[in-house]
């Protein structure tokens, strides 16, 4: 449907149109890439097994991932375990990869730029994700999908300028960027309290504040909450919740991106002059921010794997409360 120009974004509509049309199995690749904080009841592998889009593999974003000193869960996966779980899914380099989960947009944009990262461009997340899916119609199943065949997955490599460690993000930290212009731009997705320090973090014992001259810009800036209609909720049986997040528009996520930065430095940013790394709490809600910027068009976007989890757990990090 799309070729080898793969959008980073698809309706529930167009992945219809994707499984209508995909001549064989190994075509498209729909993945559950649901995920939720430690502090949450609810459990994303049991959720798949109650529903998901037919079809659909689990992906568990802390298993495809790699070990980190300070026990850091969700990070990005060295390239041997990225294609043992592409191979065990049956994706190819040339299989379209859709993923969703079921918040609607929260955990799926981490995956993406897994994906993105070591080359994938042939994936997409699905805005609105399972809620967005069934609100449009989109039909489910329950169990583990069957006949899944196994494919062959040559190793990749990483995109390293995607992916910033502790060292990068503590010299940066140093760098005035109103006065050095090879300072990169830090935007923080976490919530405004948590950023200003007013806030406890969700991780025991672990400080809140803020980087020296990131920038406040939380996740939910980029998205919108919907409900699902009367007629299709009343068909849902479980209890989980009933709204969802999508996107805003191009516009809106530009407009949020101003807000936070100012019009100059946003201008820098979409112009490619000033270099802009995303970071949150764990890894994860930062991709929010990283996709949000490749759909504006920003090349020069990077993510702070550790985020402010292995930041803060550093003794030697300058942390900063309040604006």
């Amino acid at each position: 449907m799309f070729g080898d120009n793969c959008p980073l974004v698809v309706s529930p509509a167009q992945l219809h149109n994707l499984k209508a049309s995909q001549p064989s199995p190994a075509d498209l690749v729909v993945l559950d890439a649901s995920w939720h904080m430690p502090n949450s009841p609810r459990k994303a592998d049991s959720e798949y097994l109650a529903r998901h889009i037919p079809s659909a593999r689990f992906l568990d974003i802390d298993r495809v991932a790699s070990p980190h000193p300070l026990s850091l869960p969700h990070m990005m996966p060295d390239p041997k375990t990225f294609v043992e779980a592409c191979s065990k899914f049956g994706i190819t380099p040339e299989t379209h990869v859709v993923i969703y989960d079921t918040h609607g947009v929260f955990s799926s944009p981490r995956a993406l730029y897994m994906f993105r990262a070591f080359g994938h461009h042939r994936s997409s997340i699905l805005d609105g994700g399972l809620l967005g899916w069934q609100a449009h119609g989109g039909q489910t199943e329950s169990g583990e999908s069957e006949n899944v065949r196994a494919s062959t997955y040559p190793t990749p490599s990483l995109d390293k300028d995607a992916v910033k460690d502790y060292e990068q993000m503590a010299a940066n930290a140093e760098l005035n960027p109103a006065t050095n212009a090879g300072a990169f731009y830090v935007l923080d997705a976490r919530p405004r309290g948590r950023f200003l320090g007013v806030d406890p973090e969700p991780r025991p014992g672990l400080s809140s504040g803020h980087m020296p001259y990131a920038v406040s810009l939380p996740f939910s800036a980029f998205v919108e909450t919907h409900t699902v209609p009367e007629h299709i909720a009343s068909k849902i049986t479980d209890k989980l919740p009933l709204t969802y997040t999508r996107l805003r528009s191009n516009q809106g996520i530009l407009s949020a991106l101003e807000d936070a930065l100012g019009a100059d430095r946003a201008r820098e940013v979409l112009e490619g002059k000033r270099q802009v790394v995303t970071s949150c709490g764990s890894g994860m809600t930062a991709a929010i921010l990283w996709l949000g910027l490749k759909l504006l068009g920003v090349e020069r976007v990077g993510l702070y794997d550790e985020s402010w989890s292995g930041y803060a757990m550093r003794q030697e990090s300058k942390i900063v409360k309040g604006e």
